[in-house]
């Protein structure tokens, strides 16, 4: 395994100038004194919470020299002097994001979101649209969740391979030199122990593409050493085997290089990065001996668990300390001007998190100043000095007031003279309406696209049939979907596993493949996370993958990854990024435990940001899929399993006709009860309904179509406005889909005012159905359960007319 020391690495460091050096050193100590300075906040109560990059100063500024313009970062919450270095973070910006400043001008990483350390470059410009991002140095926007930026990195490398192998995407120019972009990860040495750091990294082995993965190896997880966490005590030595045998071989290249030895690093940075970039050949660097010289986070202190010799030996190889040492046995810096730059770099943070401080808290001072005077304007027009008074003092005194107090404070002076009628009332009531308006943009804005791509700005286009449409399975109305797509945007690209050579399971690709090239249409190995994180790369750099998720089962595997990147993506950067991923999958009915799955409720409840489609046959998902290819913003389509060979009508204009998303359709007209369902479902109700009108009950069928977005006009409650009666329907557990659905009719929409009975809800049971026929009618609703519940719903009504069956 080749390491830093290896003969033939290039001098790169001593060709550095010596101001190129000392740079480095200040930029060093600039990241140092913010992180001791930024850990101080926290214990002093500006900032809730710390965690720092100190220890990794070198490896990244060595990492920074081989970043460039066009490449794009993946990593994770002690990147800082990367960032620094990079140029795509100032001193100031720092301090702002500790704060939680609620301003993207101010905090441009996430406007306050997410909690420091947490970075990320605006890629989109004010209308929301991609910027030019070869002229630009990138970093996708960071999440806590320990190897979560694995499976994106994947992504934004594979997008290298696919601009520079498919021709048709030279075009796009915004994104991509032809392919030259390397994608930088970063991760903990503890967080290799996680199964999406090894899923990843055997993706970009078997893909071939232009990924370096550095891992910073501080021997800890919090407090748990390296011995509990992985095998040798290493990760480059348990990974020996991904190192390719030589040149145009597949593989990885593995490095191995000490953190405190800047010449070493930078010398090792720029031979993996110039590998990247030329071969394509994804990059391993194990950086070992690296110091974390205040612990884990301002949460407790490292003295705790770490031995004195430990605590001696860090304080010796502390990397700054090193190449201090480095720079004056080589001459290129004396111990004054060295001193210099280590006092100077203090000064520079001292300033920069005072400026910080005061563009964040002055703000919020002047507002408070505001409440107050009007709350005492109030106390002075209403008499209500003794029950306002502590509230008034409390809020005046208050050394660091937030904008929680100020509007707490408000609302709870406002219960004091509720009734009254005063001018300073009514000043303070506009003042809390706009307040609120204020603080809903600061914190509850763009959790969904503001671009005019946005999906609610999508043309609906009628579907439209030929007099002589021929019927076809249902799977060839989606084939044939793709197929217009593909051709009318190149940018469009299938990845999962069996989607390429046999054309997916179900057949919705058949023949693609050979038509429109593997890079187009390509099968994956079985890996759902980094499958899903491999579109959520691509799309961040401008491509439009669908990624599928063979059963909706497995989208357990991908969960977490939708949940913690792409559908707060939009949400955690105020509008700074953005990943228009589609994720095709297919569930509901058909055999067996890990086949039949409909674990909507986990999915609602974990994916807000996305959409979700749940169409009922394969023309109305064309329709979605139509409309998201089109838009801006990610979603989950899932496909009806059984129902890929009932025939369906072909529609003419097959690639364009487009379905609004959040409009639920009346599929059968009716005055007695209405039955709210989706997917599957609906076949089932509707045969149901068509056996209760034979009994003299007449049943109006919604299907809502997606889940999220639910009924935007209402159509549901207008129906009930008729019947007066509701039951809502479907294929997860008790108390799932069924109850999201009945909270969003009666409680948002107020419906039960229309109601002159219950609501009822016909859902699973509460486990998966067994395998075989007789497993899914005892385990998921039937047409027999549908009737007998209306049924007994009109009984309720019309005993006489209704007499009990059973």
């Amino acid at each position: 395994m080749p390491t830093a020391e290896s003969a033939d690495l290039m001098a790169t460091a001593t060709t550095l100038t010596k101001e190129e050096l000392l740079r480095d050193y200040r930029l060093g100590w600039e990241s140092r004194q913010a992180s001791l300075a930024g850990r101080k906040e926290v214990f002093m109560g500006k900032a809730k919470f710390g965690i720092f990059g100190d220890g990794k100063e070198l490896p990244q500024l060595a990492m920074a020299r081989a970043f460039q313009p066009g490449d794009w970062r993946s990593g994770y919450y002690r990147d800082q002097t990367f960032m620094l270095a990079a140029g795509e973070l100032t001193l100031q910006q720092y301090f702002a994001q500790l704060y939680a400043h609620p301003d993207a001008e101010a905090e441009p990483a996430t406007a306050g979101r997410a909690m420091n350390g947490h970075f990320a470059t605006r890629i989109l410009d004010e209308d929301g649209n991609f910027k030019n991002l070869v002229q630009s140095k990138n970093s996708s926007a960071d999440i806590s969740p320990t190897a979560g930026q694995m499976p994106r990195l994947v992504g934004l490398a594979y997008a290298s391979k696919l601009y520079r192998q498919n021709p048709d995407l030279h075009q796009f120019d915004q994104f991509s030199v032809n392919g030259n972009e390397v994608a930088f990860g970063t991760i903990g040495n503890a967080s290799t122990s996680e199964g999406m750091f090894f899923e990843a990294l055997n993706a970009a082995g078997v893909l071939q593409i232009p990924m370096l993965m550095s891992v910073w190896d501080d021997h800890y997880g919090i407090s748990v050493p390296a011995e509990y966490q992985t095998t040798k005590q290493s990760i480059s030595a348990i990974l020996a085997g991904l190192q390719r045998d030589g040149e145009g071989e597949q593989g990885f290249e593995i490095f191995v290089v000490k953190g405190w030895d800047y010449a070493a690093l930078v010398d090792t940075y720029q031979r993996a990065a110039e590998l990247c970039r030329t071969q394509h050949v994804p990059v391993l660097i194990h950086v070992t001996e690296v110091t974390q010289p205040q612990g884990h986070s301002t949460s407790g202190s490292h003295e705790r668990y770490k031995s004195k010799d430990r605590l001696s030996w860090e304080e010796e190889h502390d990397c700054l300390r090193k190449m201090r040492e480095w720079l004056l046995a080589e001459a290129y810096a004396t111990e004054e001007e060295l001193n210099q730059i280590e006092a100077e770099a203090k000064e520079t943070v001292k300033v920069a998190r005072t400026a910080a401080w005061s563009e964040f808290f002055n703000p919020i001072k002047q507002e408070r100043d505001e409440v107050v005077v009007m709350l005492n304007k109030l106390v002075a027009e209403t008499g209500t000095e003794n029950g306002l008074h502590e509230l008034v003092e409390h809020l005046e005194h208050s050394p660091t007031p937030i904008r929680a107090d100020l509007v707490r404070t408000t609302r709870r002076a406002l219960r004091q003279v509720r009734g009254q009628r005063s001018g300073a009332r009514r000043e303070l009531v506009n003042w809390l309406e706009q307040a609120l308006a204020e603080n809903a943009d600061r914190y509850n804005s763009y959790l969904f696209s503001q671009s005019e791509e946005a999906v609610g700005n999508i043309e609906e286009v009628k579907v439209a049939f030929a007099a002589d449409a021929p019927q076809v399975d249902g799977r060839e109305v989606l084939q044939a979907c793709f197929d217009a797509n593909f051709q009318r945007d190149p940018r469009i690209f299938a990845i999962g596993e069996d989607v390429g050579r046999i054309g997916d399971v179900n057949q919705a690709f058949a023949g693609l493949q050979d038509k429109f090239g593997e890079l187009r249409v390509t099968d994956t190995g079985i890996r759902e996370c980094t499958i899903v994180g491999q579109g959520i790369g691509a799309a961040l750099r401008g491509l439009r993958p669908i990624t599928e998720i063979q059963y909706l089962d497995y989208l357990l595997y991908a969960i977490q990854i939708l949940s913690d990147d792409v559908a707060c993506l939009q949400y955690r950067t105020k509008g700074g990024q953005k990943a228009p991923l589609i994720v095709r999958t297919r569930g509901h009915r058909l055999e067996g435990i890990w086949h039949s799955g409909s674990p909507i409720q986990m999915i609602l409840g974990s994916i807000r940001g996305m959409h979700l489609c749940v169409p009922r046959d394969m023309t109305q998902a064309a329709g979605f899929y139509n409309t998201l290819l089109r838009s801006d913003e990610p979603a989950i389509v899932i496909e009806c399993l059984n129902g890929y060979r009932l025939k369906e009508r072909i529609p003419s204009n097959v690639g364009e006709f487009t379905l609004p998303l959040g409009m639920p359709e009346v599929l059968r007209e009716g005055t007695d009860v209405t039955i709210v369902t989706y997917g599957s479902m609906c076949r089932i109700v509707l045969e149901a309904a068509k056996q209760l009108a034979d009994a003299g009950i007449s049943v109006e069928v919604l299907d809502v179509q997606t889940l999220l977005p639910f009924d935007l006009e209402h159509i549901i409650t207008d129906s009930i406005r008729k019947t007066n009666r509701v039951i809502f329907a479907d294929e997860d557990v008790p108390g799932g889909a069924t109850a999201y659905m009945l909270q969003q009719v009666l409680d948002e929409q107020d419906a039960y005012r229309y109601l002159d009975s219950a609501p009822r809800c016909i859902a699973a049971q509460p486990h998966r159905p067994p395998y075989g026929s007789d497993g899914d009618y005892f385990s998921k609703p039937n047409t027999e359960d549908v009737f007998d519940t209306v049924y007994a719903l009109m009984q309720e009504v019309d005993p006489k007319q209704f007499p009990a069956i059973y």
